[in-house]
């Protein structure tokens, strides 16, 4: 048992499947009282079902203060899981807005939106855990995911922002960056998520032992696929060669189409 979370009241955003559910699971069997959030309410009722928790569905950028008094008045955990992924494939075409505003909203605001809803308390207090499900693609990229990897960036950013800003009064920010994890998010990439991510892809459940490893040892980013930070070294090292290597996945995937 980590005694961090032990009795905690902690929020998972888009849990009714995937890394959600289990970061949902893992929170629950560590004696975390969980709130189990998701746009459809029927998933989200199964899972706060199977796990003893409360299912708040809805949009996971306004439901900090339905899951606060849920708790019974206190989050002390919460986490931006809940996202989106769009295959946009290039910038050829005309550029779709409405699916840019979407992935900015939900895989950047939302998390800006919760922040400010639980800080004051947090800060207050002197106490806060604000888990925030990035992607490597914020690290790295994604090809044929223009809006996913502009909004992943950001969602790293503004966790990183966060830490730097709010650590020394009290506020614990984990950035989870894995690769390929077996979703129906990991389905929908197509193609490219095919040629990238699939060879290498973790069951959900690693991604949540992964977390707590990192909340054991109070480090900020999470790496489930531990090699993405060579891949990061390499990027910031040799920005050049990182990227021509990154473009000849591009033509291969392009050969693939």
């Amino acid at each position: 048992m980590v005694e961090a979370v032990q009795g905690a009241g902690v929020v998972v955003t888009g849990a009714g499947g995937g890394i959600g559910a289990a970061l949902a699971r893992r929170f629950a069997a560590e004696g975390a009282r969980v709130v189990v959030n998701d746009l459809d309410a029927g998933r989200a009722e199964a899972v706060a079902g199977e796990i003893g928790g409360i299912a708040v569905p809805g949009d996971a950028s306004a439901i900090v203060a339905d899951a606060r008094e849920a708790l019974g008045g206190t989050v002390d955990v919460y986490c931006a899981n809940a996202g989106v992924a769009l295959e946009d494939g290039d910038l050829e075409q005309p550029v779709d807005e409405k699916s840019w505003g979407l992935a900015w909203d939900v895989n950047v605001m939302a998390h800006v939106r919760a922040a400010h809803a639980l800080l004051p308390a947090w800060l207050e207090r002197g106490s806060g855990r604000f888990v925030s499900t990035v992607s490597a693609a914020g690290l790295l990229t994604m090809i044929g995911a223009p809006s996913y990897s502009v909004t992943k960036h950001g969602a790293y950013a503004f966790a990183e922002w966060l830490s730097l800003t709010y650590r020394h009064r009290g506020l614990k920010v984990h950035a989870i960056c894995p690769q390929g994890v077996r979703t129906d998010m990991l389905s929908a990439t197509g193609s490219a998520g095919d040629l990238v991510l699939r060879p290498t892809a973790i069951d959900p459940a690693d991604v949540a032992d992964a977390l707590f490893e990192g909340i054991e040892e109070d480090r900020f980013l999470i790496l489930p696929h531990p090699e993405v930070a060579a891949f990061y070294r390499a990027r910031a090292a040799e920005p050049d060669h990182w990227l021509t290597n990154m473009n000849r996945i591009q033509q291969k995937w392009e050969e693939l189409r």
